[in-house]
């Protein structure tokens, strides 16, 4: 994610292209991301509240019937508040959740939007999910879809297994089929300790504890992990995806600071914690809370800490690139978790670009390239990845391709020119870009294309996109976006720090691109103002 080197630049655009808030703006966001990072180099901040896990929970407290009166009101008071919300699935699970009807015939079409927006590999169990969500809520659906291939959990990385087996169970029961045996009450029961949800997920911990409410001997490990959910509950009586991002924010912001000139003892500060989190197997997990380790925050977390000081941070690096080959697949890609499980597009391109710059392994990047190129749909963008904006992986695949675009393979450079045309035609009239083809701007969406676009010829897009981005800028320099995120797929969940990291990597892209104007004075030439930007980093 690290902007290229100077060498890899086309040529510099005046600064008068661009607008004249555009420094002050900088300096504002730099500022307010600069003060989310902690003594201890960590950059954290709550996920926000969502429909889904506030639902579930909701179910819950109703079905074991004993206290957490309070927590139950607010919750209550919570899903009300999204019952008539424009996402489909948001308000179809409130509706549920709360006893209403009137929404019934929308549950079946919520299905079918949830599976539009999975990568092929995963729709059946996604199918399967779903269907479990609804029967978790007491509204039963028609789940004679559901596969037995949906249920399989062979080639599974571990947080899938756990929520797939309490998916068979739960639905096994709708039917009146006990689905879990010995060792699945078993495993689920592993998972719960009280007073800790397990990975920090708590979708799958009150998956778990809808799917043990039945078990014989499992009320008290049911009541205790209700208690242990409900301490996550937040100011506005909702609850959740997972406990925090610590980490995989930590990463983000790091490579976003590190690419606009902060001070290197700020930066030491970040990578002593990604150290002190690295996990054995020389991966990170999206929080220090996990154990499973993930190619998202691996390659982040490399890229960072060569960026910064390759040499005193070679024993980490060197263990991270050696956990991202062993789960490099067959095909020449790379896997969100594990090895065995499907290479992503996304995941591919973030392991060519942490690959790209050690001096090991460069065999491996042309198959990476290859697998890319061929993951590339006809209009120029991938299957879906971890992101609800379809930005997110064209740029991630767009910086993956620019050390090799003008010597590498005729697919690797059609592959770069396609994200750029794509991207270029998807601007909408106010500058801004949405998540998809026709929607309304939004600012992480944005913030990914203007990556892309500070590498183009043309200074107008990437003027008109710097514009939008400023106009959702706040006062305290903080920038308002709709959630981006996705876990798990395709449900959004919503860290706003993220935004603001991804913002300001952005501009980190932007800057080397802009040169001060000069204006012709008479008889000289006389700096113009904009020469002030040679101080912002």
């Amino acid at each position: 994610m690290r902007p290229p080197a100077a060498e890899q630049l086309p040529p510099a655009w005046l600064s008068s292209h661009f607008p004249a808030a555009l420094p002050a703006g900088r300096r504002r966001l730099l500022a307010y991301v600069l003060n989310r990072v902690g003594a201890d180099g960590a950059v954290r901040d709550a996920c926000r509240s969502r429909v889904l896990e506030s639902a579930l929970a909701l179910a819950l407290v109703e079905r074991c019937g004993t206290g957490h009166h309070d927590a139950r009101t607010r919750i209550v008071r919570y899903l009300e508040r999204h019952e008539n919300s424009e996402d489909l699935m948001d308000a179809t699970v409130a509706a549920a959740a709360l006893g209403r009807s009137a929404r019934q015939p929308a549950r079946r079409q919520a299905v079918e939007d949830i599976i539009s927006r999975v990568p092929d590999f995963t729709g059946p169990r996604k199918r399967a999910l779903v269907h479990a969500i609804f029967t978790m809520l007491g509204a039963a659906t028609d789940h004679a879809d559901v596969t037995a291939h949906a249920v399989d959990v062979s080639a599974l990385h571990p947080w899938a297994v756990v929520q797939t087996v309490a998916v068979n169970a739960i639905l096994g029961r709708a039917v009146g089929r006990d689905r879990a045996g010995g060792d699945d009450v078993a495993l689920l029961a592993s998972t719960q300790c009280p007073g800790a949800v397990w990975e920090g997920n708590l979708f799958i911990h009150l998956s778990v504890l809808h799917a043990l409410a039945d078990v014989p001997s499992m009320e008290s490990v049911v009541d205790a992990g209700l208690s242990t959910a409900l301490r996550h509950q937040r100011a506005d009586g909702g609850l959740p995806f997972v406990t925090g991002t610590d980490t995989w924010s930590t990463v983000v912001a790091g490579l976003a600071l590190g690419s606009v000139g902060t001070p290197r003892e700020v930066l030491h500060r970040i990578a002593g914690h990604l150290v002190h989190v690295q996990l054995a197997n020389g991966g990170w997990s999206y929080t220090d809370h996990a154990e499973l380790s993930d190619t998202d925050c691996t390659t982040g977390a490399v890229e960072f800490l060569h960026q910064l000081a390759p040499v005193t941070y070679r024993g980490p690096i060197d263990r991270a690139v050696d956990a991202l080959v062993a789960v490099r697949g067959d095909d020449g890609g790379f896997p969100t978790y594990g090895a065995g499980t499907p290479s992503e597009a996304c995941m591919t391109a973030a392991a060519i670009n942490a690959l790209s710059i050690q001096g090991r392994h460069h065999h491996l990047l042309q198959p990476a390239l290859r697998f890319l190129a061929d993951c590339q749909m006809p209009d120029g963008s991938f299957p879906p990845g971890w992101s609800s904006s379809r930005l997110h992986t064209l740029f991630r695949a767009y910086l993956a391709t620019r050390p090799y675009h003008r010597q590498s393979l005729l697919a690797v450079q059609d592959m770069s020119g396609r994200i750029a045309r794509l991207v270029q035609s998807a601007q909408n009239a106010d500058g801004g870009f949405g998540q998809r083809d026709g929607a309304s701007s939004d600012a992480i969406s944005t913030a990914y294309a203007l990556i892309i676009l500070a590498g183009q010829r043309d200074p107008a897009p990437a003027a008109r996109a710097t514009g939008y981005l400023l106009t959702q800028q706040r006062p305290d320099g903080s920038i308002n976006s709709v959630p981006d995120m996705l876990g798990p797929r395709p449900f959004p969940y919503h860290v706003p720090v993220l935004t603001d990291a991804f913002t300001l990597l952005a501009l980190g892209h932007l800057t080397p691109r802009i040169r001060p104007s000069r204006i012709a004075g008479p008889g000289r030439q006389r700096r113009s103002a904009h020469l002030a930007e040679r101080t912002v980093p």
